[in-house]
Order: structure tokens, then C-alpha cells, then sequence
């Protein structure tokens, strides 16, 4: 059965979903039943189909329900394409249910009757984590289109309206607001928030102290990371703990999980891979179409075999407390020395001037490495000199010298996957000479036409530098 709205709403214009509602279906030769949504007049009536307002109409059948095993395959996730194509990610009806009642119940502290809401599309992990809020006898609160439309405070005045007592977004949402000085608490009723949360990528101390300053004193900011692979989180929140700027409160119940170095090793109060040492519920029972489990084995256990290296950053106290430092296979070298682009954003974000940034470490056919910075900047300004020094300035006063990049290049837009993570690594791949078609999945980005100018731009950097290729 395919389910399909007939068209949807953005920045205020209805568009229609018909053709590619014909395509999906022309394409699926097993389809039985296609089960159509009308949207804003956009009706959908095509022969082969039922609409919704037909089965709403007609008497409620008894619902019949199945007892399944454990491991019975609930849903597949495709991974955010963050480091190549997208994963297809299989799911055990037993392994996301208890995984969540335990995430949300225990360490987002979701109780019955609340009002939880997470901005996400459909196609990140944080809406079917969104939907599993009903557990707990919760009210997930959905929101459909731009976050940004008719203004940039619609979330804000969406959380008053709705008496949220969780929101959620990607830090990039919370990063952006900061940046333009926004001050929901001031602006809006937030009485009713207990809990914000951030995720995607590393929040940064900064926005922390925007949280508490300008949204609300007494909110709980939760912090946490973990990905489609388990639908659910490795480290995240604990209203029984402190919060610290900058820092993800502790690993969550039943998750060993540690930075290790590459011998093995665990590490405390120093950087290393973010490594689960012991099997989770809702770790993956397979990839879709994915013989003898290769592409699984290869994504998670070739390094530590046995243990799932999940290709993060990442510090952990002595306390318990974590700091995700960025994508691992995203690692800049300088000089020998491994930095996370988390650092570097955290540097370029106190520009004024950047938008957004993105940073990579290219290998030279020599050994060495070469470190280019770029940065979208405010509509209307160009990049020149003094804002070159001013962001060098930044990196070099607010961490070392060795955050400072080789070069500094202006784009008009930084690729983003759907579910808001920077392509790091499908760019690094790009510009050291691998396929765009298999560096990245356009499908499966907010902005592939961004991509354009990275496969333009690699040709001119290996004409001018020996980049090692990896084709």
C-alpha cells in the first residue's frame, strides 16, 4: 500500500504531487492499494486509487492485531548521507520499542498528557522518534513547511500557541537564531517549555548561554547524539543532572560506550573514536538488499572488530559528561594533529559576516594535507582580505594556530543532506577525484544544485595541487 498527499504547502505556494505520485506507482509493480490525501484542492481522483475522506466515511472495521517476534522487520531508515550514499536501514519492531520507551520516557522525561514536538521532515530519524512520543502517552505536535515562513519566529510562536512542554531542532536551528539575535522568551509565552533540544551536529557553549539568556532560565536543554542507525541515541539528556555548556549530560542507560584510540584503548578527558563496546536493542537487523551483510559489516565493524565504531568524535569526562567533536572521517590534520570541524564552525560562527561554513582536509600525493575553508556569507557582501584576516583572527584567538585553513573560499550555498547534516565527507571525496555520482546521492540532499560548484571547483584544485585521487 502506498499512502500519498495529493500536493503540499511551502514559503506560502501549494504545489501538486500528482506526476510523481504516477511515477511511484508506475515504478512499484507490486503496489495493491494506493491510498490518496487530499491537499488544498489539489484532489488527487485518479483511477486505481481510494481516497482518505472514502475510508473515514465508511463503518470502522475491528481492529485486528498480530503478535510478531522481536526481531519482525518494523521500518527501513535511510541514513542521512553524510559520508556517501544513503543507507538502508532496517529496523526490529522489539528493538525501537523498547529503545524508545527508554529514551523517552527515561531520559527526555516525556510523560503522559505532554505536548512533544521535534521540526523535522519526514525523512529524518526525529519523526518517527516525534511519532514514538505516543508511548508515553504524549502528544506529538507536527508542523508542516518552512520553519521560516511568513517570519523566522514561527517555531516560537508555535510552541506558545501549542503549549509545548518539549521542543526540538537541529542545533543548526538554535545556531541560526542565536546568530541573528532573536529573543523567543522575550517575544513569546514559553511557560508551559520544560525541555529544548539539539541535535544533528555539535551545539555549541555560545548557544547554551543564548539558551538560557534569551529563551528561558529554568528550560532543560537537552543535548544529545545518535543517528538513524539505532533510531534512537547514544548519549543524550538526564533531568536528574547538571547541564554544562557545551557538553551532552551523560551516555544513556544500557549504552557502553567510550572513546577509544586506534589500538583500542579507552580514553578519558582526551579525543577519541566514539566506539559501543556492547550490543543495543535497536542496533540495525540488516541493511535492505545488502547480501551477506557487507555494506553493514563495513559501516560499523571493520575497525574494531566486534564493536560498533560509529564514526564520531568524541570526549568523555571523567565526570560522564561528552563532547561530540565532529565527524571522524571528516578529521582535519594539521601538521599531525586531528581537529574536529566542530572546532573550526565554532571559530568561523563568531564571524558576523559568515552565514555558514564548511571545512575539509584534502591528501596530497606528497603526504601532506591541504585545508580549505569555505564560507557563505550575509546576502550582499563579498569576500576580500579584511574579512579573510578577521576570520583567521577568530580561529587562531579562540583555538590555535592550527585551526587556521590554507585557503579561504567563498560559495554561494553549503550542501546540505535532508535531514540538515553539512556533506563533509561526500565533498572531501569529490574534490580528491571520486565519482560525484557515487560521492553523493543528490536525492537524498536539501540542495544538490550546491553540489555543482564542488565538482567544478575539484577539477581547478587538482589542476593546480597534487591531490591524492581516490578513483
Amino acid at each position: 500500500m502506498l499512502i500519498a498527499a495529493a500536493g503540499y504547502d511551502y514559503n506560502g505556494r501549494t504545489s501538486a504531487r500528482l506526476d510523481e505520485l504516477a511515477r511511484l506507482r508506475a515504478e512499484l509493480p507490486s503496489l495493491e492499494q494506493v491510498l490518496v490525501v487530499a491537499h488544498r484542492g489539489v484532489d488527487g481522483a485518479t483511477p486505481g486509487t481510494v481516497h482518505w475522506d472514502a475510508v473515514q466515511s465508511g463503518p470502522t472495521p475491528a481492529l485486528r492485531f498480530e503478535r510478531v517476534p522481536f526481531e519482525h522487520p518494523l521500518w527501513v531508515l535511510y541514513s542521512s548521507g553524510t559520508t556517501g550514499l544513503p543507507k538502508a536501514i532496517t529496523h526490529s519492531h522489539g528493538g525501537v520499542l523498547l529503545e524508545q520507551l527508554k529514551h523517552l520516557g527515561l531520559h527526555c522525561d516525556v510523560r503522559s498528557g505532554d505536548r512533544f514536538f521535534w521540526y523535522s521532515t519526514t525523512g529524518w530519524v526525529m519523526w518517527n522518534i516525534g511519532l514514538s512520543a505516543l508511548l508515553l502517552g504524549a502528544v506529538p505536535v507536527l508542523y508542516d513547511g518552512n520553519p521560516a515562513y511568513p517570519d523566522a519566529d514561527r517555531l516560537w510562536a508555535l510552541a506558545e500557541r501549542a503549549r509545548l512542554s518539549h521542543f526540538g531542532a537541529g542545533a543548526a536551528y538554535l545556531i541560526g537564531a542565536m546568530k541573528t539575535g532573536r529573543q523567543p522568551g522575550r517575544e513569546h509565552d514559553l511557560g508551559a517549555l520544560r525541555m529544548l533540544g539539539s541535535t544533528g551536529s555539535p551545539l555549541p557553549a555560545e548557544a547554551f548561554e543564548w539558551v538560557y539568556g534569551a529563551v528561558k532560565q529554568d528550560v532543560w536543554l537537552l543535548s544529545m547524539s545518535g543517528g538513524t542507525d539505532i533510531a534512537s541515541a547514544f548519549v543524550g539528556g538526564c533531568p536528574l543532572l547538571p547541564v554544562h555548556a557545551g557538553e551532552i549530560q551523560c551516555a544513556l542507560l544500557g549504552v557502553d560506550v567510550q572513546a577509544l584510540d586506534p589500538a583500542g584503548k579507552t580514553l578519558v578527558d582526551a579525543v577519541g573514536e566514539m566506539v559501543v563496546m556492547a550490543p543495543m536493542p535497536s542496533m540495525p537487523i540488516y541493511f535492505w538488499n545488502d547480501p551477506g551483510d557487507r555494506r553493514y559489516r563495513e559501516s560499523y565493524f571493520e575497525d574494531y572488530p566486534g564493536r560498533w565504531r560509529h564514526g564520531d568524535w568524541m570526549r568523555m569526562s571523567t565526570a560522564g559528561t561528552v563532547q561530540i567533536l565532529g565527524r571522524s572521517d571528516a578529521t582535519l590534520n594539521r601538521g599531525g594533529v586531528r581537529i574536529g570541524t566542530a572546532e573550526v564552525y565554532r571559530g568561523v560562527e563568531a564571524v558576523a559576516a559568515v552565514v555558514d561554513s564548511l571545512a575539509v582536509s584534502i591528501e596530497l600525493a606528497d603526504g601532506g594535507h591541504y585545508l580549505p575553508l569555505f564560507v557563505q556569507l550575509r546576502p550582499g557582501l563579498m569576500l576580500d582580505d579584511a574579512l579573510r584576516a578577521e576570520i583567521r583572527t577568530a580561529l587562531r584567538e579562540r583555538f590555535t594556530p592550527r585551526h587556521v585553513p590554507d585557503e579561504i573560499i567563498q560559495v554561494e550555498a553549503i550542501p546540505y543532506t535532508l535531514t540538515g547534516k553539512k556533506l563533509e565527507t561526500p565533498v572531501k571525496k569529490l574534490l580528491m577525484g571520486f565519482p560525484p555520482e557515487r560521492a553523493a546521492s543528490r536525492d537524498a540532499m536539501q540542495n544538490p544544485v550546491s553540489l555543482d560548484w564542488f565538482i567544478a571547483f575539484a577539477a581547478q584544485l587538482r589542476a593546480r595541487l597534487p591531490v591524492r585521487r581516490l578513483d
